[in-house]
């Protein structure tokens, strides 16, 4: 699969899902930017924050690129869908995403403590113009099953079953998820500044057998834990490749 380029938001994106993109990496002469929220902002308060931002630092609606969300519980697979079909329509009217192709990144977890009342984000990211910008990326989330195979659940791996055995499985086939895309970018775990690890299932095993023998622990790890997005899947990641993060005040600020 050939990346494609979106020419007015200064990146190029690996196909994926309705949905969302499997990847972002900033064109030449541009970077990448991320934010992140201090607190979930709600969906469309979100997106009116963002809108603002962007216009804020002179930069079009079209410069959006990735996110990542937060959910108060995993979806049903129709249920899923049903929230594609509302996240999707801001895109479409920012003129980001035409018909089935949707050039945005995306992680979409389930906070197992303490989750937001309704879905909302917990950072965005986004280009910004710059001449002698080093290589950045962001890898979309990712959980143990292919996308687009029409379901979740006849595809994932080892389904049911979280022993240890299973997770070391289940971790194996994400981490060589995020390898397969960042290899789009000419990247790998040497160029990442930060992975994320979902999951509500002890990892640390993980880290010796899997994670670390790849080198995907070089810069440290932040495990939230959260769930997937949908129901079954139990180990997600996603990774990043950004100089410039900012925080934000959250909530309803």
């Amino acid at each position: 699969m050939q990346t494609k380029t979106m020419q007015a938001g200064g990146y190029e994106y690996i196909p994926g899902v309705m949905q969302y993109s499997a990847g972002v990496s900033a064109l030449p002469g541009y970077r990448l930017v991320r934010v992140r929220f201090d607190e979930v902002v709600p969906l469309k308060q979100g997106f009116e924050r963002i809108a603002a931002h962007l216009k804020a630092v002179g930069r079009p609606l079209t410069a959006f690129c990735a996110c990542e969300l937060r959910s108060p519980g995993q979806f049903t697979e129709a249920g899923f869908e049903e929230f594609n079909r509302v996240y999707t329509g801001t895109l479409r009217d920012w003129g980001i995403m035409t018909g089935s192709d949707n050039p945005v990144g995306r992680s979409n977890v389930c906070p197992e403590i303490g989750a937001p009342a309704e879905p909302g984000f917990h950072a965005f990211i986004y280009t910004v113009e710059d001449k002698e910008a080093p290589k950045t990326f962001a890898i979309a989330g990712s959980g143990e099953a292919p996308e687009g195979k029409g379901n979740y659940r006849d595809h994932i791996v080892r389904l049911g079953d979280t022993s240890p055995d299973a997770l070391r499985e289940k971790a194996a086939y994400v981490l060589g998820e995020m390898e397969r895309r960042m290899a789009h970018f000419g990247g790998s775990w040497n160029d990442t500044t930060g992975v994320q690890i979902y999951s509500v299932h002890d990892i640390h095993p993980l880290v010796a057998t899997e994670i670390g023998p790849r080198g995907a622990h070089r810069n440290g790890m932040t495990w939230h834990f959260n769930r997937p997005p949908v129901v079954d899947l139990e180990y997600e990641m996603d990774c990043r490749r950004i100089f410039d993060e900012t925080v934000l005040p959250g909530g309803n600020a």
